[in-house]
């Protein structure tokens, strides 16, 4: 098999391509077993003869050519805007994904946060404007509608008792949703076969689970400070049994050297800010810095790493130790795409 460092959809640096050999371009995909799929309550996959890219293109264009027509415009104007293509882009896993997402919205209250967040919850309390942590894997926009209907939530607040004018609340989640995590396994990370992926902050497990269900990875390290998180994760891990692949380790990431010095990719999404003071986030990144060394490792950060680095003193010089790869956010074509959400994942190969 040929061995690429990245996947089709994200530019590698140039100077660091041997740097990051060893990487497989191979199939994507891990496949859970019957079990998974019963408990899902979805079918197995269909076989068959499918076509290669380049013929499935082709008699698609020889369809639209033996149109007639009259019915032409038709035709491309259903194309363009049906929806009826969207179940041949949702697997079983997507539905096992979905179902744990379900199982977890009704153990938490709608907040999806725990009273033990004690620093969390005060950040969010002192925000200049009214916020509210509605957690990405839990609700998908349509969820959050529904709640709005249901009057359990708003999307926005009165900025004067008893007038009509109000404003938009802010939204944070300290999760990936669906969307940004099939995007982030199946188009800016490369093959995972024989690979440790550790998950720093894990909170609710999605990058876990989604990284069994959408990757081959050997190895899924998740952790986690919050010993409640800890308890959940360890819940559904046994539930859907990951216990193969998934660790959860109810630990401060700064205690945890060796685990980061082995891993083969570190993702960390919004991990620090809402949960340490300043100090505390300076010492963390330094730490980060000091143990993700492994040359042709990756890291995947939200926000940038510029962006968390810039209202902290720290001695984290990222031109030694990190170059960011491009990423290709057109790649993504599923319906109801948030590029904007897309465009705050960021890529880098350790140097």
């Amino acid at each position: 098999m040929r061995k690429w460092p990245f996947p089709v959809g994200v530019a590698l640096p140039h100077a660091h391509a041997r740097a990051a050999g060893g990487w497989a371009r191979g199939g994507r995909g891990f496949s859970r077993g019957a079990h998974v799929r019963e408990a899902a309550g979805v079918a197995p996959p269909r076989g068959g003869g499918a076509m290669e890219l380049e013929a499935a293109r082709r008699a698609v264009l020889a369809a639209v050519r033996g149109t007639r027509a009259a019915d032409l415009p038709r035709l491309l104007h259903w194309m363009r805007n049906t929806h009826d293509f969207d179940e041949l882009v949702v697997s079983n896993n997507d539905v096992v994904l979905r179902n744990i997402a379900e199982d977890l919205r009704n153990r938490l209250p709608i907040e999806a946060m725990f009273t033990s967040e004690h620093q969390a919850v005060q950040k969010i309390h002192q925000h200049p404007l009214p916020m509210i942590h509605v957690d990405a894997f839990l609700y998908d926009d349509d969820d959050v509608d529904s709640l709005c209907e249901e009057g359990k939530m708003s999307r926005s607040y009165c900025t004067e008792c008893g007038s009509y004018k109000t404003a938009s609340l802010e939204f944070i989640s300290h999760s990936f949703s669906l969307m940004e995590l099939k995007f982030l396994y199946q188009h800016v990370l490369p093959d995972l076969t024989g690979k440790v992926v550790v998950d720093v902050g894990s909170r609710l497990g999605a990058v876990l689970f989604a990284g069994y269900l959408y990757s081959s990875a050997s190895q899924l390290y998740g952790v986690e400070m919050n010993a409640d998180f800890c308890q959940l994760q360890e819940v559904m891990i046994t539930k859907y049994e990951f216990i193969d692949r998934i660790k959860v380790v109810h630990a401060d990431i700064c205690t945890q050297p060796s685990l980061l010095q082995k891993a083969d990719v570190v993702v960390m999404n919004n991990v620090f800010e809402y949960f340490l003071d300043r100090q505390e986030q300076a010492r963390a990144w330094e730490f980060i810095a000091c143990n993700v060394r492994k040359r042709g490792s990756l890291l995947v950060t939200v926000p940038s790493l510029e962006e968390s680095l810039s209202k902290l003193q720290t001695d984290v010089q990222l031109s030694q130790w990190v170059e960011e790869v491009q990423l290709n956010y057109d790649v993504y074509m599923e319906k109801d795409v948030d590029r904007e959400a897309l465009e705050q994942i960021h890529l880098y190969t350790i140097l």
